[in-house]
C-alpha cells in the first residue's frame, strides 16, 4: 500500500469555505481580496473555494447555474473573473500566509463540457447511447473511469492549477465516486510537482489510503438528530467512539457545522441545530478535528442562500461571531494539545454527575503536556453546580473566553447555563 504524508501544516489547520457568488455584492476574484486580512485576522488558515470553473448553459439550473456542472477544467468561471484575476487572489492570499484549495469534480461535468465534443468516450452512455447521470443530478453527466485516457487528461487539467496558480490543494466533489486507484494516480503524480493537502467529500475509510482529510456526515446528522432530541449524549459518543476505532489515529477528519449543501438545501445551522449551534460549533472547533467553517457563519447568516441564483450574504458590517470563532481558532493553532491526527496529543472524555446534559473532555499533548478542557452544557436548563468526578483533573486552567484563572485541583465544579460552553487552556 502507497503511504502518503501530509503536508506539515495539516494538523493544526482549519478551513473555511468560499461561496464566491454570494459573498460581495460584485461575486469576484477581485472583490474578494479585500476580505482577506478580516478573515486572517479571525484565525483562518486555509481557504477553500467552490468551483472556479466556468459554468455549462445546457441544461442550467436557474438563472447562473450550479458550480458543479462545469464546461471546461482548465478556464475560470468569466462570473468571477480571469485567470489572472485568480492568480492575484491566490498570491494574496499566500502573501497574508493562507493556504488555498479548489474544489475539483471529478465524477461529472456539464452537459457542454469541451470534452463532450473533444473526447465524448470520456463519458458514460446509456442504453440509447446517450450522455446520463446515475444520480438524477439534471443538469450533469457522469464521466467513464474506465476510460484510462480520461485519467491523464484529467490529471493533467488539475496539474494546470498547480502549476499556473500555485494553489495547496483540492477539495475533491464526492470523491468515493471515481475510483480510489485514479486518486491514488493523481496524488502520486501532482504531489511530485507541489507537495498538496487532500480533501475528500466522502466519509468512506479506504479513501485515506489516499486522502489527508475526509467528511464526517455521521456526526453532522447526529448532531442534528440531538437538537431534535431524536438521541442523547450517548448517541453522540457512540459515532465518536466509531470514528476513533474505525478510522486510522493519522486521518485528519473535518468536523463542521454547516457548508453550501447543508445550508441551500437543508437550512443554515440555526434552522437545523437550533439554539445549540454555538456549542456544537465549540465542540467542532475543539475536537480531535480539523474545523471547517462555511461563508456567513461569522455574520452569522441564518438565512438558505440560493444555489443556481445570486443572493448576496447579507453583511451588516457587524460580525458577531468574529471574535468567538478567533478565540477558538487562536487556541487550535497555538496549543499543541488541539493538534488534529497527532499520536501525541490524547483526548479523555471526562465524566460528570450531569452526564445526560454535559459533555466534557480534556485534550492533551503528552509531549508538552498542554491541555484543553471543554465543557458543554447541551440542555436548555440551568446547570448550578455540575462535578466532574474524574481523579486526575488538577492544577490551573485560563479560560480561552474570559482570561479567568480556575484551580481544578481540589475543586472541579461549573455552574453552567443553558447551552454555555467552558474552555480553558494551560
Amino acid at each position: 500500500m502507497e503511504q502518503y504524508t501530509p503536508v506539515a501544516w495539516a494538523n493544526d489547520t482549519n478551513i473555511y469555505e468560499v461561496n464566491l457568488r454570494q459573498y460581495t455584492h460584485e461575486g469576484t476574484f477581485n472583490a474578494f481580496i479585500k476580505e482577506l486580512p478580516r478573515l486572517r485576522h479571525m484565525g483562518i488558515e486555509t481557504l477553500w473555494f467552490m468551483p472556479i470553473t466556468p459554468i455549462s448553459e445546457e441544461k442550467r439550473l436557474g438563472t447562473l447555474g450550479s458550480y458543479y456542472a462545469c464546461s471546461s477544467y482548465i478556464q475560470t468561471n468569466p462570473e468571477f473573473g480571469t485567470i489572472s484575476d485568480f492568480k492575484n487572489l491566490v498570491a494574496a492570499a499566500h502573501d497574508l500566509g493562507f493556504k488555498v484549495l479548489i474544489d475539483w469534480v471529478a465524477n461529472h461535468t456539464g452537459w457542454d463540457h469541451e470534452w463532450t465534443k473533444q473526447h465524448p468516450d470520456y463519458y458514460r452512455k446509456n442504453h440509447d447511447g446517450h450522455f446520463f447521470d446515475a444520480h438524477g443530478w439534471e443538469d450533469v453527466i457522469d464521466l467513464n473511469y474506465d476510460n484510462q485516457e480520461l485519467w491523464n487528461k484529467m490529471i493533467s487539467s488539475m496539474e494546470f492549477w498547480v502549476r499556473e496558480c500555485d494553489i495547496d490543494g483540492f477539495r475533491c466533489d464526492m470523491a468515493m465516486l471515481v475510483p480510489l486507484d485514479f486518486w491514488k494516480m493523481a496524488r502520486r503524480q501532482l504531489d511530485s510537482v507541489k507537495k498538496l493537502f487532500w480533501l475528500a467529500e466522502c466519509e468512506e475509510i479506504l479513501y485515506h489510503e489516499v486522502f489527508d482529510a475526509t467528511y464526517t456526515w455521521k456526526w453532522l446528522h447526529k448532531m442534528e438528530a440531538y437538537h431534535r432530541k431524536e438521541t442523547d449524549i450517548a448517541g453522540l459518543d457512540e459515532v465518536l467512539k466509531y470514528y476513533d476505532n474505525m478510522f486510522s489515529p493519522a486521518s485528519l477528519r473535518t468536523f463542521f457545522t454547516s457548508n453550501h449543501d447543508e445550508n441551500s438545501h437543508s437550512g443554515s445551522e440555526y434552522e437545523r441545530l437550533g439554539t445549540s449551534a454555538e456549542a456544537f460549533a465549540v465542540l467542532c472547533c475543539t475536537w480531535n478535528a480539523v474545523p471547517m467553517i462555511y461563508s456567513g457563519q461569522e455574520l452569522p447568516n441564518k438565512k438558505r442562500l440560493k444555489f443556481f441564483d445570486k443572493d448576496l450574504i447579507e453583511w451588516n458590517g457587524h460580525f458577531a461571531l468574529h471574535d468567538f470563532f478567533k478565540k477558538l481558532l487562536e487556541l487550535r493553532k497555538m496549543n499543541p494539545a488541539l493538534k488534529a491526527g497527532d499520536a501525541d496529543v490524547v483526548t479523555y472524555r471526562l465524566h460528570t454527575d450531569a452526564h445526560q446534559f454535559v459533555f466534557a473532555f480534556l485534550r492533551k499533548n503528552q509531549q508538552t503536556n498542554n491541555e484543553v478542557l471543554v465543557v458543554i452544557n447541551l440542555s436548555d436548563e440551568v446547570k448550578h453546580l455540575v462535578h466532574i468526578t474524574d481523579g486526575d483533573l488538577e492544577g490551573s486552567y485560563t479560560n480561552v473566553f474570559t482570561n479567568a484563572v480556575k484551580d481544578f485541583t481540589d475543586e472541579k465544579h461549573f455552574a453552567l447555563q443553558p447551552w454555555e460552553y467552558q474552555v480553558y487552556a494551560r
